[in-house]
């Protein structure tokens, strides 16, 4: 019989749920996030020789507790919160927050991902996180400095603004009173951190371009995609083996069209869901394709050709995208199988 323990983790402490596969609970325990939080977990749970470990959010605020588990040669599998929150409330008809859920919902759902040891791809989606959090901090800082030239310069600054152009447009800048002063120099502060900005996604970029080499991906082979791009799909993808299909993939990535069908007019819109973040890595890819000579934008012109919109001609596009990642993928892992076995 094997015990389910599930797991409700906060960032202090986290409560684990012993439950039998017939739902009867076994026992419960908090500890506190500490070096020796799992040496008390599995002293706890020594009875229960034959246990899954079922944490919320392994790759989320549960990615560290979840990585020393399966380092210990534990067997843990992941609750996505969405899952967990409905299992709440079904349960319990209010939504409270219980702490046997994720133990009740790794039992009704036996097909939860398990969680697996760190590997290369991780690098590759911290390069990809790192470099949207600079491009975001860059976009903000620019921000700023535009609405302060705008206050020094009649008509501001040209919208597409450099450091050294900014730099340039400062140094004719000749404050009247200290308030332009001050402002001069909040600009010129600003102007520095752009550069410093800039150096970082150079930086990245060189990072990302080592990491998906090493990772020996044929994945930049496909036109639109750059090392940028196929780090950040690769680092939301992870192991391809988790996907059964394209299908599967594209659902994950929210490239799989949804029916919006009307009487005898058939219509497909947009997918909000799935991984916004590898979805955006898609469009960007997709957008490229357009814009180049190639069989993605041979295809896209013929959607158009076939009276499609331009936004449903991309949609398909991304879809068509998503199932030449899925095979890139498949063949690199047959690949790299069969070097090893040679």
């Amino acid at each position: 019989m094997t015990v389910i323990v599930g797991i409700d983790p906060h960032k202090s402490s986290h409560t684990a749920t012993a439950i039998t596969p017939d739902l009867a609970e076994l026992g419960t325990i908090r500890v506190r996030a500490t070096r020796t939080t799992i040496d008390q977990l599995l002293a706890w749970a020594e009875p229960w020789p034959e246990r899954r470990w079922a944490i919320e959010g392994a790759r989320g605020l549960g990615q560290l507790l979840a990585q020393r588990l399966v380092a210990a040669g534990e067997t843990v599998v992941d609750v996505p919160a969405t899952l967990a929150a409905r299992a709440r409330l079904l349960e319990t008809g209010h939504g409270r927050k219980t702490d046997h859920i994720d133990a009740l919902v790794a039992v009704q759902r036996p097909d939860l991902a398990r969680v697996t040891a760190d590997d290369h791809t991780r690098v590759l989606r911290l390069l990809a996180d790192r470099r949207d959090e600079l491009t975001r901090e860059r976009r903000r800082t620019m921000n700023r400095l535009h609405r302060h030239l705008r206050d020094l310069i009649p008509g501001g600054a040209p919208l597409h603004l450099t450091a050294v152009k900014a730099a340039a447009l400062l140094n004719k800048v000749r404050p009247g009173d200290a308030v332009e002063t001050e402002r001069k120099q909040m600009a010129r502060d600003l102007v520095a951190d752009v550069r410093r900005l800039d150096k970082a996604i150079a930086d990245n970029r060189r990072r990302c371009a080592t990491a998906v080499a090493a990772s020996g991906t044929s994945l930049t082979e496909i036109t639109g995609i750059s090392d940028v791009l196929a780090a950040k799909i690769l680092g939301h993808i992870g192991d391809i083996n988790r996907f059964p299909s394209a299908d599967h993939l594209a659902s994950y990535a929210g490239t799989a069209p949804i029916e919006a069908s009307s009487g005898d007019v058939v219509r497909h819109r947009l997918s909000r869901r799935g991984n916004r973040k590898l979805n955006n890595a898609i469009h960007l890819a997709a957008h490229v394709q357009t814009i180049f000579a190639g069989p993605g934008r041979d295809y896209y012109q013929r959607r158009l050709a076939g009276g499609n919109s331009r936004t449903e001609a991309k949609r398909l596009l991304k879809r068509q995208l998503t199932k030449a990642i899925y095979r890139t993928l498949v063949a690199d892992l047959d690949r790299a199988v069969l070097h090893v076995t040679a």
